[in-house]
């Protein structure tokens, strides 16, 4: 289970030995590995869904070593309005169900660039991040944000408490489904946050993956899809239990769970999700098996969808260059014959390339210069904020195409064959 690279045979949550694979997508590049052209050689890795009958884990069978996809990376919170603003909403949820507690201060594993402990820092608390890429590090400190450079785990964990004492109040954002050693990482979230502390947890939703046909959440950085019961018999495992659980205001699905030490009744939010569970199915593997073919369909629609509008004369450009689009670009097979480029307001990745894909990655005001006909919003999640930014800052009257969770054509000037 602490295989950092290569095919896994066990689940990496509870070492059950019975994997059962349904959804093949492909070999696929690292999500954020963009290349400097488009002809430069790129490693691919197996990209399969399998599920662990025994805890219901929904996992990929094949891990690349964190090394390769952490430890430089390419994304960062601070450059959405939407993720600041969220960051702001995130501190007052956290601070309503601190119970009085006097936290010492907040730790946040996998902290990025700060965004999210710059709101506890702005009201007083003391902090402090870890995150394994160093220039993301770097990043956080010109914030004003302390942070640690190193990857997560138990003996990071025991360093921290050394060093600062058990914090009570700590934060894991969409980090859960990131780390191969799962076990390691959960046991150092119960070392570093303090008995009577409260644990914060983020991740996608596997629910809402299933419901809403969020495909293009799987990419290798995402080793894990929880549903609350997977990650219940996680948690417990170590102490830790469910209290309360609250939908995310932004990345389409995620929630969070707030989580104690030896309090093992949820409350009634808690327990619905567990009867909607049982009775939705969603932890059995027949209909992660109809998912799959339900990815398969909409793969072929939102191809013909794309060519039909380039063969109508129309440029199509694209907006968003998230690892998400890396997995939707490269499992439907979107190229440069249909995208013209990418824009992405994200400095460090214009000028590349898509993995993959080859789509040259531009910033928005370089993609409205193209004028393009249509723009297909890969970072769907953000599709108000992408959309009123180029109607109001950049006068662009053109259509827009929605990938999911249903394919949706927005009229502009120049099309007007409806909604797909």
């Amino acid at each position: 289970m602490d295989k950092m690279e290569g095919h896994v045979d066990l689940c990496r949550s509870c070492g059950g030995r019975r994997l059962e694979r349904f959804f093949d997508l492909g070999k696929h590049p690292c999500a954020n590995s963009f290349t400097d052209s488009r002809v430069e050689d790129e490693i691919t890795y197996p990209l399969s869904l399998v599920r662990c009958p025994d805890c219901a884990l929904i996992q990929l069978d094949h891990t690349v070593d964190p090394g390769k996809l952490f430890s430089k990376y390419v994304w960062v919170s601070g450059t959405s309005p939407t993720t600041i603003g969220y960051s702001k909403r995130f501190f007052d949820m956290v601070d309503e169900r601190k119970r009085g507690l006097d936290p010492g201060y907040i730790f946040e594993a996998a902290s990025n660039d700060g965004t999210f402990l710059k709101p506890f820092l702005e009201n007083g608390f003391k902090v402090l991040g870890m995150d394994p890429a160093a220039n993301i590090v770097e990043l956080a400190d010109q914030n004003g944000v302390r942070t640690e450079c190193g990857f997560f785990g138990e003996d990071a964990a025991r360093k921290v408490v050394e060093k600062y004492g058990e914090a009570g109040i700590v934060i894991a954002r969409n980090v859960l489904p990131h780390v191969a050693n799962l076990t390691d990482f959960v046991k150092g979230l119960s070392i570093v946050v303090s008995d009577a502390g409260l644990l914060v947890v983020e991740f996608h939703y596997a629910g809402a993956i299933l419901e809403d046909l969020h495909y293009d959440s799987i990419y290798h950085e995402h080793l894990f899809y929880y549903t609350l019961k997977s990650a219940e018999l996680l948690f417990n495992r170590y102490g830790l239990f469910v209290q309360d659980i609250e939908r995310s205001p932004i990345n389409a699905g995620n929630i969070i769970l707030f989580i104690r030490k030896g309090e093992a009744s949820g409350n009634d939010i808690v327990c619905s999700y567990r009867n909607k569970e049982e009775v939705s199915g969603i932890n059995e593997l027949s209909v992660w098996k109809t998912f799959a073919v339900r990815a398969d369909n909409h793969r072929k629609e939102l191809l013909a969808v794309l060519r039909r509008i380039r063969d109508d004369g129309n440029i199509i450009a694209g907006y968003g260059a998230s690892a998400r689009s890396s997995t939707l670009l490269n499992f439907c097979g979107i190229g440069p014959e249909l995208l013209t480029d990418i824009a992405d307001k994200n400095v460090m990745k214009q000028k590349k390339y898509t993995p993959g894909t080859h789509i040259r990655i531009v910033s928005p005001a370089e993609l409205m210069e193209n004028d393009p006909d249509h723009v297909l919003i890969l970072a769907w999640n953000f599709k108000d904020e992408i959309i009123d930014d180029l109607r109001k800052n950049y006068g662009y009257s053109g259509g827009f195409i929605v990938p999911l969770p249903s394919i949706d054509v927005v009229e502009g000037r120049c099309y007007a064959h409806g909604n797909s």
